[in-house]
């Protein structure tokens, strides 16, 4: 089970702590200029849904004995431009760095965003999730 602390700093600023005490800090400043000091809340679910993904991607590639380097997940979320600021969609770039096979790629992402990646599965739901990949060798 997950369990997560977030405390307020001051005005808008705080920190939150997961279940193994690592922190980080959210949101903005108090000066009437609304600088942002910390992560965007609303930024911080697109990571948490890149890093849950590619924990997956990594694994599974990893067991398949593909000659992966690195990984880079550029998340892009299309938002409301009212309150609440809805999520309409969110797009995952998987960037491979590797001579990977591409199908076997494919199929690491797609059991990822439909069989193991917990935040995914959560948001997917309500929000259209679309994700496509490139291998650069």
């Amino acid at each position: 089970m997950g369990m997560v602390t977030l405390r307020t700093v001051e005005g808008q600023m705080m920190v939150a702590s997961d279940s193994n005490g690592h922190s980080i800090v959210i949101g903005k400043s108090p000066d009437p200029g609304f600088t942002w000091y910390g992560v965007k809340a609303s930024d911080l679910l697109l990571m948490s849904a890149a890093a849950c993904s590619a924990y997956d991607v990594v694994e599974i590639l990893g067991k398949q004995k593909q000659p992966l380097r690195d990984l880079k997940i550029i998340v892009q979320g299309d938002q409301h431009n009212d309150p609440p600021y809805r999520f309409t969609q969110i797009h995952l770039h998987y960037v491979i760095y590797g001579k990977v096979d591409p199908v076997k790629a494919e199929k690491a992402i797609q059991l990822s965003e439909e069989k193991y990646c917990s935040v995914l599965c959560t948001i997917r739901p309500g929000v259209p999730i679309i994700s496509d990949f490139e291998i650069q060798e």
